[in-house]
């Protein structure tokens, strides 16, 4: 898989660069924001209630546990990068935006 500006292989798996928006009416993915991967979240940013949101939804997109997703950089940003564990396909992130 050829790798692109917001996804990246690691020495854990995969690193995911995203911009988030908090607070939207749905949670989906909403193409790309510059160099990053637009994600809109239905969560508040309150109490870390949208990075929980963040991480369940990657995980549910990628079809993989909530455990091998992480936010690793940007907890109180918008810009976030994601570390994802383990053998899974980034780029199906895309297939609904």
């Amino acid at each position: 898989m050829a790798e692109r500006g917001w996804v990246r292989r690691s020495a854990e798996g995969w690193t995911i660069a995203v911009h988030v928006q908090p607070g939207a009416k749905r949670s989906e993915v909403a193409g790309l924001h510059g160099d990053r991967l637009k994600i809109r979240i239905a969560a508040v940013a309150l109490d870390g209630r949208a990075n929980e949101a963040l991480v369940a939804f990657v995980a549910e997109k990628l079809g993989i546990a909530r455990r091998r997703v992480s936010v690793v950089k940007g907890e109180r940003s918008r810009a976030k990068v994601l570390v994802v564990t383990g053998d899974c396909d980034p780029p199906r992130l895309l297939t609904d935006a």
